[in-house]
């Protein structure tokens, strides 16, 4: 019959081996994610051209000083009035609907456009020539455009407000035609 084994030896690497076989490792990681490293090393060259490394590695050496003035200026009334005011702002463009902004985009484009080709004269615009500029159909147009504009200014919204109402008590949505023609004070 054969012996037990009782003695195991184990198949242990010398460190110039163990260095050897980590560096292979190291050089196929190395080949195998080239483009991506290439990529990072250009995106930190232009951050250490735009003296953003030196930025943070200022901002990590002084973390503590920094972190300090921060709280510092977050600690004020009118920082907290700022955060406040800007996720209310935030809040407020998640209701915009851009679709129905786009069109109004444009054309305010284009009206910048024809103010900055505009050549300030001193003649002066009189009555006669405001009235027969409303017979162009691009100005009736953007009249009209202003006019329902400022009706929609001139809405009641304070169903929808925010700030004022709990969350499930707000209004999201644009009210019918029918809702808005009633006075607020006749509403439901």
């Amino acid at each position: 019959m054969a012996k037990a084994i009782n003695n195991i030896k184990r198949f242990e690497l010398s460190p110039e081996d163990k260095r050897q076989k980590d560096l292979e490792e190291v050089e196929n990681a190395l080949i195998d994610n080239k483009e991506s490293i290439l990529e990072l090393l250009t995106a930190v060259g232009h951050m250490h051209d735009r003296g953003i490394l030196s930025l943070l590695n200022g901002l990590f050496g002084q973390g503590d000083k920094v972190l300090n003035v921060l709280v510092k200026a977050v600690d004020k009334p009118e920082a907290t009035n700022t955060i406040k005011n800007l996720l209310l702002m935030v809040g407020t463009l998640g209701t915009i609907n851009v679709q129905q902004l786009e069109p109004l985009l444009l054309k305010l484009n284009s009206g910048v456009a024809r103010v900055a080709e505009y050549k300030e004269t001193d003649e002066k615009t009189s009555y006669f020539d405001l009235v027969k500029a409303l017979k162009d159909p691009e100005v009736n147009r953007a009249v009209t455009l202003l006019i329902t504009f400022l009706k929609g200014m001139g809405e009641d919204t304070s169903a929808m407000e925010r700030n004022t109402q709990l969350p499930e008590d707000q209004k999201m949505h644009k009210m019918e035609k029918s809702e808005r023609d009633v006075p607020p004070n006749k509403r439901e």
